[in-house]
């Protein structure tokens, strides 16, 4: 007598850690669905100019994995999708509606056309696009994505340039329920808000930006092309301030280290050299962590000139003169409080888990610091978990992928 066939796998999330489970456990012959809120897969990973431990772009990951995706008919894709109910194995989803289908070709037309701009969230609200536009370069599915809140009333300008009848702006949201054997949850992290950080200049000086920002500024695929900038003026900062554990390590915000800040930095600091090697960088924090091999990235660091590592907390960042930024720090090894000068501050922010607030789905729990915990029904992959860089993701994804077959089976 054979044995039934197993319930798909649901795999909540489609950034590395999700899309790298939903392939492992296809590849193993379980038949997958995949959900993302987003309009395309790939999540924070392709904001990132770089990332560990190689210092590869993430269009190079990501590709290889999306290739993987399309070629396996085992894994079911749903963008704009969250789940609204579950009960058991019984899931409810929810698709937004689909402004742009699949006949969409990226041809560009109705972007030219479009009058309304808004923040682009790729960019972290750094610049403006029009409201319908790829969602970054390396969209999965390759199609345009609509803000219909943003589009002026009665203009139907995309509609009419559009030659595929790609866009319909009377689309409805679409509801399905799933039968599922066991679930991933890879629903990732939000950067720790600047806004939430105003003693060191978050949300209030134009040239103090996040860790996750001076990511966009590096990439070419940024609001620069790749050029670091102070969004005050676009002039190329001369001196760099990198301050550590901004909001992190502190009870006051997130009591955890988010483990690849410092790392985030050293890199970040190599972009600013490369593209200036005349520039000062000056790297305020607790303590250097770098695990692993990575330690390599502060030999590389050490060789070069006008880089100043400082051990002690900033603990205020001001205006200062000429557009500048002035700093009020500790320098711990010296046992005495310093004022210094900066023409760009970059705060290392720390992970937010994506399931911190609101509801849990799947009856996950979660731990005093918003990141999740696997539950009987449901096992928990990438930052949902704990912070991780890319390479730890991808590793935890894998297991998680097993453990949630290994559930499904039994």
């Amino acid at each position: 007598m054979s044995e039934p066939t197993p319930r798909p796998l649901l795999v909540v999330g489609a950034g590395i850690a999700g899309v790298t489970a939903a392939i492992e456990a296809a590849e193993a012959g379980r038949d997958v669905v995949l959900l993302e809120k987003e309009a395309s897969i790939g999540g924070r990973v392709l904001q990132l100019h770089h990332y560990f431990p190689k210092l590869c772009p993430p269009s190079c990951g990501m590709e290889i994995n999306t290739r993987r995706l399309e070629r396996n008919p085992r894994v079911r894709v749903l963008t704009n999708a969250e789940i609204t109910a579950a009960d058991g194995g019984k899931v409810t989803v929810r698709q937004a509606p689909a402004w742009v289908n699949d006949r969409c070709t990226a041809c560009g037309k109705c972007c030219e056309v479009c009058p309304a701009k808004v923040k682009d969230p790729h960019d972290l609200e750094m610049t403006e696009v029009p409201a319908i536009r790829l969602p970054h370069p390396n969209a999965w599915p390759y199609r345009y994505t609509l803000n219909r809140e943003a589009c002026p009333e009665g203009c139907q300008a995309c509609v009419e340039v559009c030659d595929y009848d790609a866009i319909d702006l009377e689309a409805q949201a679409r509801e399905e329920t799933l039968e599922v054997g066991s679930v991933v949850v890879a629903t990732g992290w939000h950067a720790y808000p600047l806004e939430k950080l105003p003693e060191l200049g978050g949300g209030t000086l134009p040239n103090v930006i996040s860790n996750v920002q001076m990511e966009r500024l590096a990439s070419k695929t940024g609001p620069t092309g790749g050029k670091i900038q102070r969004p005050s003026d676009g002039g190329s900062p001369k001196k760099v301030a990198f301050v550590q554990c901004a909001g992190s390590r502190d009870h006051n915000h997130l009591p955890y280290c988010s483990s690849v800040c410092c790392l985030g930095s050293f890199k970040q600091a190599l972009y600013v050299k490369e593209q200036d090697p005349e520039a000062e960088v000056a790297i305020y924090y607790i303590d250097r962590r770098a695990f692993g091999r990575n330690e390599e990235i502060l030999a590389r660091l050490a060789e070069e000139k006008d880089v100043r590592l400082i051990k002690g907390k900033v603990g205020h960042v001001e205006a200062g003169d000429g557009g500048g930024l002035k700093l009020k720090a500790e320098d711990v090894e010296a046992g005495r409080l310093i004022e210094d000068q900066a023409d760009l501050v970059v705060l290392a922010t720390g992970m937010v888990p994506n399931l911190k607030d609101g509801v849990l789905p799947l009856g996950l729990e979660r731990d005093e610091d918003g990141f999740g915990l696997d539950s009987a029904t449901a096992r928990v992959a990438g930052v949902a978990r704990r912070p991780s860089d890319v390479a730890t993701c991808v590793r935890d994804a894998t297991g998680a992928a097993a453990r949630a077959l290994a559930a499904g089976r039994a």
